[in-house]
């Protein structure tokens, strides 16, 4: 079973904590085959005294990133009710929701709702051509974009621990009913007047992600996300991540900290809420969650931790930390 010490770990930081600077590296990936190897080592430094970093020459030109943020606000301009036809599957990581993940961190909703795209479990789940007209084919184009780009970073990390180059990337394969990564369109509520000047208040409350790899695509001006690094948190110490339209920011996440034997570690953030003279509106992101397929055996050269599939490692990690509101 995962180990409870990181959920506790989670309960003890819905503080606010301190804010500090510190250095979010951006990593060019221009000409990548040609300069893998500087690649690498800045990617691998990056994540190991970090976590986060931001990739610039990432290949997915900046009017597919804006085409997808203009279909996420799309989908989620829809009536309630008609997102309420395409629910969240949890099991299959699948469909919509609104303010039903709660967070040990905080212990209340996130003031979000999301839709999740995950291609193997998406019938009766898309939204028709009459709804939202051109949506499906441009949203599983972007999602492929959005693997190429994690399975460059993951075949840098492979190279880094000893592995076949194409470790990672056989074990996530878009073609494979295994298949469970994720496309995640999500939408932060605006804040109410009547709470912009409430203290302390979170958009998403502090917590790790369960995948290999995470690249989150944010806009200008919507900012609010923070990260805490370091194996020792205990100082509660978050650093603000400017937001970037050009920019994908990414971060490590549990799958991969156990597959590199701990040498990549997975790292708290959060969305805190936005402080007065800051920007009150609705603020959208696009996550894509790299997490292997269902049947991959997640177990690092070192053999640190015995192994275990995929799907049974997302479960324990799932079951343990989400609880449904109500």
């Amino acid at each position: 079973m995962y180990d409870t010490a990181e959920l506790s770990r989670e309960k003890q930081m819905g503080g606010l904590g301190a804010e500090t600077a510190r250095e979010i590296r951006v990593i060019d990936l221009t000409d990548f085959e040609a300069r893998r190897t500087e690649i690498t080592e800045q990617l691998w430094t990056a994540a190991t005294e970090i976590g986060f970093f931001q990739l610039s020459g990432h290949d997915i030109p900046q009017e597919l990133m804006d085409a997808a943020f203009a279909n996420a606000q799309r989908f989620f301009a829809l009536d309630d009710t008609v997102k309420a036809r395409y629910p969240l599957v949890k099991a299959n990581n699948s469909g919509w929701e609104s303010r039903t993940q709660v967070r040990p961190s905080i212990g209340v909703p996130d003031q979000k709702e999301s839709y999740q795209i995950t291609r193997p479990h998406m019938a009766g789940l898309w939204p028709g051509e009459a709804e939202l007209p051109g949506f499906v084919s441009a949203v599983l184009d972007f999602e492929h974009r959005c693997w190429e780009v994690a399975m460059r970073v993951l075949s840098c990390f492979a190279d880094r621990l000893g592995l076949p180059r194409e470790h990672f990337t056989a074990a996530h394969d878009p073609e494979s009913p295994q298949y469970q990564s994720t496309l995640r369109l999500l939408h932060y509520f605006a804040v109410p007047p009547e709470l912009r000047a409430a203290p302390g208040r979170w958009r998403a409350g502090a917590h790790t992600d369960f995948d290999c790899l995470t690249l989150l695509f944010q806009r200008d001006g919507q900012g609010g996300l923070q990260v805490c690094p370091g194996k020792e948190m205990d100082a509660q110490e978050w650093t603000s991540i400017t937001p970037s339209s050009a920019l994908i920011t990414c971060n490590i996440g549990d799958m991969l900290t156990r597959w590199s034997d701990d040498l990549l570690p997975s790292n708290f953030h959060r969305v805190r809420g936005p402080g007065p003279g800051e920007y009150q509106g609705d603020r959208y992101s696009i996550a894509y969650f790299a997490q292997a397929d269902r049947d991959a055996i997640v177990q690092g050269p070192r053999g640190t931790y015995p192994p275990v599939t995929a799907a049974d490692f997302l479960t324990q990690r799932v079951q343990a930390n989400y609880r449904p509101q109500g």
